[in-house]
């Protein structure tokens, strides 16, 4: 089997191009098979958080894997801008989720506190109650009781930062084929023949990062991503002036001006239509975090699937039987990107996966 490239990564989205990225800037040989618009894409939902706080909570190697990533985003961020021009709108100055009922406040205390307990002073958080937060977010209304802030999260464009990150790999000599969907795997000693509507794709390597299609593409070399939908629907409302310089889990300001309201998650299959029930509640709880936002108006919504896995932590496994072939599906396509473009591109091209990321195998779901 020709080897035309060193690696072919299946999926175009913020996860595959992190990666491809990551191997470019490595000196690999590789090409992006892309599927096309017509894809269930997770990336151009994204809510563009860099989020630190809660993330494995009660699950170390995630923690650790969510920290190392956030960590290395500010020089991530400017080199990708350096590379390329492009202003990701990042910044890293905190990030705070807020809490409408003392309940949930205790709740995010102990969560909070279960994640610091296994983070050996690595993560750092402060409970805000609202006299607190009000030094922060003087907007806030008063139904907001307090909130959790930690220094480690920040935000920034996913448009601008799939922008960015591809115009770099194919700078770096990268092909990007668009409308490219897998068909079909097929793998033997020399490599891998990846069969798309344009015909066969040959590559020494392989790496599926293709959402939920990893699905049923990981069956073909030998691995098991067991990944499913989780709807999420976004608002996004007119540019208005700056009243908000960190994220919060719901509300964010981008650096345009308009403001990005989310989250839902809704368990409804492949449905991604905007549903005005569900708009209604993310607008209210929108309007009870900043009453500032009741009269403006919102332009754009839409809706994505998350691509979730049975715990909701990512998955990154190498196939026992073709050792060439990669899979990883993950939901934090922007918070993990820095890792996935510095530390586990670079595991694909030295042909094995660290030691950190055993426990993330989808080995865990059989033990």
């Amino acid at each position: 089997m020709s080897k035309g490239y060193d690696v072919a990564i299946v999926g175009g989205g913020l996860l595959g191009s992190a990666i491809a990225y990551g191997l470019a800037r490595q000196g690999s040989k590789c090409v992006i098979l892309d599927e096309g618009d017509t894809a269930l894409r997770a990336s151009r939902g994204n809510f563009g958080l860099v989020w630190v706080q809660g993330k494995g909570a009660g699950a170390p190697v995630y923690a650790d894997w969510t920290m190392e990533s956030s960590n290395a985003w500010p020089d991530f961020s400017e080199e990708l801008s350096d590379r390329t021009g492009v202003d990701l709108s990042f910044s890293r100055r905190g990030g705070i989720d807020l809490c409408l009922s003392e309940e949930e406040y205790a709740d995010r205390d102990d969560k909070l506190g279960t994640l610091a307990s296994h983070q050996n002073g690595r993560f750092r958080y402060e409970m805000l109650p609202r006299d607190d937060l009000l030094r922060y977010m003087p907007d806030v209304g008063p139904d907001v009781v307090g909130g959790s802030y930690s220094e480690h999260d920040g935000h920034v464009s996913p448009l601008y930062t799939m922008r960015a990150m591809q115009a770099a790999f194919q700078a770096l000599g990268g092909e990007i084929r668009e409308n490219a969907r897998a068909i079909r795997i097929d793998p033997s000693e020399n490599g891998f023949a990846v069969e798309t509507a344009g015909g066969a794709v040959h590559s020494g390597k392989l790496v599926l990062a293709a959402g939920l299609g990893n699905a049923s593409l990981a069956k073909e070399v030998g691995l098991e991503q067991p990944v499913h939908p989780l709807k999420g629907q976004i608002l996004v409302t007119e540019r208005v002036g700056p009243f908000l310089d960190m994220p919060t889990v719901h509300v964010r300001q981008t650096g345009e001006g308009s403001v990005m309201l989310g989250d839902s998650h809704e368990d409804v299959g492949l449905d991604i239509r905007s549903t005005p029930d569900v708009m209604q509640q993310i607008a209210d709880r929108a309007r009870r975090y900043f009453p500032c936002l009741a009269d403006v108006r919102v332009v754009r919504t839409w809706g994505a699937l998350r691509v979730m896995t049975p715990d909701g932590l990512p998955i990154y496994d190498q196939s026992k039987r073709y050792p060439g072939a990669f899979a990883a599906s993950c939901h934090s396509g922007v918070t993990l990107a820095a890792a996935h473009a510095h530390i586990f591109a670079k595991y694909v091209s030295n042909g094995r996966l660290g030691p950190e990321l055993a426990g993330l195998s989808a080995e865990r779901f059989h033990v």
